[in-house]
């Protein structure tokens, strides 16, 4: 049974993209690698047909997986979400309680995950402890850390 997965509207264009790039050009690659190692006489014995066969197999397999994903895929629309709440596609500013330290995340969904972003997410221990939440609530969130309690200071989108 495939898992529904939810994208941003960005996401999905890169899911297509890297699915383009897969079919259109690499697939087209390995089929002329394929061919000009045929052209080189005697199989048996041709690692070089051998090694184009096993990576047009591997293409093959991450063209399917691609597929199925975008078939799967669900774009998130913005437009019917609470903008008070912490949700998915959501920017939040919070305060670790413990040591005073404020940082923002984006809460995304797990493919678009990038922490140099401060995009985090929405599986993540963190992400989890603040979905739902609003302005002034506070998130008591445990980590592999310990337990850190955090105060939502804005939400915006």
């Amino acid at each position: 049974m495939t898992e529904v997965k939810y994208f941003t509207e960005e996401g999905f264009e890169k899911l297509n993209e890297e699915l383009d790039q897969l079919t259109k050009i690499e697939r087209p690659a390995i089929s002329r690698q394929i061919a000009e190692a045929r052209d080189k006489g005697d199989l048996s014995e041709n690692a070089e047909y051998d090694a184009a066969k096993n990576a047009q197999g591997m293409l093959e397999m991450k063209i399917a997986r691609l597929q199925e994903e975008i078939s799967n895929a669900r774009i998130i629309d913005e437009s019917k979400m609470d903008a008070s709440k912490v949700l998915i596609l959501s920017r939040v500013n919070i305060r670790n309680l413990n040591n005073g330290a404020q940082m923002t995340y984006t809460l995304v969904p797990e493919k678009e995950a990038n922490l140099k972003e401060n995009k985090i997410s929405v599986d993540s221990p963190i992400a989890k402890g603040l979905l739902g939440k609003s302005v002034g609530d506070i998130a008591d969130i445990q980590v592999p850390a310990g337990k850190i309690r955090f105060e939502i200071i804005e939400v915006t989108r």
